[in-house]
């Protein structure tokens, strides 16, 4: 048995067996940032980003990238998913934009790659609403903050 899961043993990609598993709840935070320039902030501030709501656009994209995490992801299961949250903040410090999504389903498997996905997706939309007005914005940190139920017991990544 390789001690990668999505490997067997000759070295082939596969999808895991999660049949025997037994159904618990699940639950994942991730987070990431987007950082921009000042003027860039301030015209999503503002907003006057001519694509509209840069904030609300990318919270949309997020949840909607959680829920089709397995048609992006070649080996992830199709979840059902009871929770997907999206929370974008405007933070001053960087200047840019603080994204955290938490996933949370009852299931065979862990929803680590649906929060990772749903934050990626997000900074990605805020990348494309504003890159008119900056084509320099950078897209940084994004990893899993914690994660519980499964086999595997609780993680947390500070």
């Amino acid at each position: 048995m390789s001690k990668l899961s999505h490997i067997d043993s000759t070295g082939r990609a596969r999808m895991v067996d999660v049949g025997d598993k037994p159904v618990t709840e699940r639950m994942a935070v991730a987070k990431g940032e987007v950082h921009m320039k000042r003027a860039t902030f301030d015209l999503i501030r503002d907003g006057q980003i001519k694509k509209g709501d840069v904030l609300t656009v990318a919270q949309i994209a997020g949840i909607t990238a959680a829920k089709r995490t397995s048609d992006l992801i070649p080996l992830c299961h199709p979840l059902p998913l009871s929770k997907v949250d999206v929370d974008l903040a405007l933070d001053e410090s960087l200047p840019g934009v603080g994204i955290t999504a938490t996933v949370k389903t009852s299931g065979k498997t862990g929803v680590e790659m649906e929060a990772l996905t749903a934050v990626s997706v997000a900074a990605l939309t805020i990348y494309d609403m504003a890159k008119a007005a900056e084509k320099t914005m950078k897209i940084q940190n994004i990893r899993l903050v914690e994660k519980r139920g499964g086999q595997s017991g609780d993680v947390r990544n500070d």
